[in-house]
Order: structure tokens, then sequence, then C-alpha cells
């Protein structure tokens, strides 16, 4: 099966939607009548890493096995290498209003994040303290999920943007609250860094080898 008309006239949209906003804004254009939704059209693939032929991210094939198909507009998403994306996906149907093609934008916005978080602790009035309120509900990998996304925010710093030694500090924090005891948390917290299980275990050996140390 050949490729739908309707893609054919919008593929060219592509590269001039994508330098519109410029070099941090990936634009790519998906064909759903093929397996895996490949790509067939795409501009700035260096911001997620994608090229031709990528297959669709899993957040949309979720969203194709819904009863309702609506457009996804400006939601968080994350690249492989930790970049912080603001995303849409828009789904083009056919007269028949079955969806034939999506359209995915992919905004880098690290830098953004930075600068915001710049701006919010110069902008930080003194307000009550917020230490040992924290409350995690729910199940074991809700819980987890909630201990790093509030230790990573509390961080204030994209992850791309860490280097070796604030990923440890990251590390040591998750671990003076016990993360680590929780089933699964190395390989998660591993997944969030874009580092490998094997680098969690030895981050945590420093960090463990260097309270020894001060003991002394």
């Amino acid at each position: 099966m050949g490729t739908h008309p309707l893609l054919k006239s919008i593929a060219p949209i592509v590269e001039s939607l994508a330098n519109t906003f410029g070099k941090n804004c990936e634009v790519a254009l998906h064909d759903l009548s093929s397996p895996q939704g490949p790509i067939i059209a795409i501009a700035n693939g260096h911001v997620t890493g994608r090229e031709k032929g990528s297959p669709l991210p899993d957040v949309i094939q979720k969203a194709l096995k819904s009863d309702s198909l609506e457009d996804m507009i400006n939601f968080k998403n994350k690249s492989r290498d930790g970049k912080i994306l603001k995303s849409s996906a828009i789904f083009i149907k056919d007269e028949n209003g079955k969806a034939v093609g999506c359209l995915t934008v992919n905004i880098d916005i690290s830098e953004f994040i930075l600068v915001k978080n710049t701006l919010s602790e110069f902008c930080e009035i003194s307000e009550p303290s917020e230490e040992n309120k924290e409350s995690y509900t729910g199940s074991v990998s809700d819980v987890l999920e909630s201990i790093v996304n509030t230790t990573l925010e509390s961080f204030g710093k994209p992850v791309n943007f860490m280097t070796k030694e604030e990923k440890v500090q990251i590390v040591k924090m998750l671990d003076a609250k016990g993360t680590f005891l929780i089933r699964g948390a190395v390989d998660y917290v591993a997944k969030i860094l874009c580092v490998s299980r094997y680098t969690i275990y030895n981050y945590l050996d420093e960090i463990r080898v260097g309270e020894d140390f001060g003991k002394y």
C-alpha cells in the first residue's frame, strides 16, 4: 500500500515548520497505514535521535488503541538522552475519520527550564519550610516515581545538563531517602538518569566509601 495522498500533501511542510521554530524543534510525519507507524518525513531529528523509518513513540501507539482518538497538545515528554520536551501529536484523518497519519512536534525546552529555575530562585520569597512534609501514596511504583520526581525537581536541573558529579549527588539524595530499598529502584533511577544500572551501583559504592571515610 502506497503513501496516502493526504500525507504526501503534508510532507513538504515538515521542514518548513521545523525551520520556523528553530533547531530545537523536531517535526515528524508518521504513516499509520504501515506497521509501527514509521516516520516518512522528519526535520531536526537530532532532538530525539530519530530518523526516517523510526517507529511511532509508545505514548502515541497507546493513544491509537483508545476508543476516542484525539490530538495530544503540549504534553511533557523526555528524549532517550534526558532532554525535556514539550510535545504535540496531531492525527491526520481521511474522509471517513480514520487516522492515516500523525504529525508529531517535539521542542527541546531543557535550556528554558534552566532559565525558569534560575528566575524562580532569584524571585523566591521566604516561606515556611516544607522539609519532612513529603507524602507518598499509591502503589510501590507510584511511590518510587514520586520520590524520584520530587528529588529531581528539587535539584532544579534537566538530566541532560547534569555532570557526573551532579548525578552522584542525586543518587546520594535518593539513597538518603531509602529509595534503593524499593524493588526495581536501581533500574528505574538508571533509566531516569540515562546511565546503566551498573553505573548506579558504582555511584552508591562511591557514596558509601566516602561516608565511611568521613567517620575517621
